[in-house]
């Protein structure tokens, strides 16, 4: 058996400042209120909104594609970030995601099994998942008529696979823009 594994939260830290609230032109303001979360309005959150008409593009794809209704179930496409952010080193995201397909589960067996590199003991249709994510991460051009196959065998339809892509493609850059606009480290 496995042991549960628990993921503490961690900070993220800019390289540049933030835009700060009480500075913040009408469209930064504007900009920050298309938050996922609508929780806070984070570090990174007030560093992207340095560039607020990009910042709302960003964020209006990325909810479209994390939250929207129908299709691949959200578990399904935080699992999709996961294996992305796992294989693109961007710590913080992989931590956020674990999280929440463990909380969307209501259950971190899957959590644990990647984080002690057990892979071995996911259900078929995680793994199907997470193996898929993990190969488009890696280099996108040579995924293969036999990896959308291996995703169909677990009893995923087109639409599923397409959410799919685009949770995992979106990581691709999210990573990327947390890695060059700062970095993670423990929350204290």
């Amino acid at each position: 058996m496995i042991p549960s594994v628990t993921l503490k939260p961690l900070s993220w830290h800019p390289w540049i400042a933030p835009v700060e609230l009480a500075n913040a032109t009408p469209e930064q303001l504007a900009a920050m209120q298309v938050t996922p979360s609508n929780k806070k309005v984070s570090e990174y959150v007030r560093t992207l909104a340095h560039d607020p008409e990009s910042y709302v593009a960003r964020t209006l794809l990325f909810n479209a594609i994390m939250y929207v209704e129908g299709g691949l179930d959200r578990a399904d496409r935080e699992l999709g970030a996961l294996g992305a952010s796992l294989v693109n080193g961007c710590k913080y995201c992989a931590v956020v995601h674990a999280r929440r397909h463990a909380q969307l589960r209501k259950d971190n067996a899957l959590v644990s099994a990647l984080y002690y590199h057990r892979e071995d003991q996911l259900g078929p249709r995680d793994a199907a998942i997470y193996r898929f994510a993990r190969r488009l991460s890696v280099t996108p051009s040579e995924a293969t008529p036999e990896d959308v196959a291996a995703l169909r065998e677990v009893g995923m339809n087109d639409h599923e696979i397409i959410d799919l892509i685009h949770a995992t493609a979106i990581f691709g850059w999210a990573n990327r823009l947390m890695h060059v606009l700062g970095h993670a480290g423990v929350e204290k």
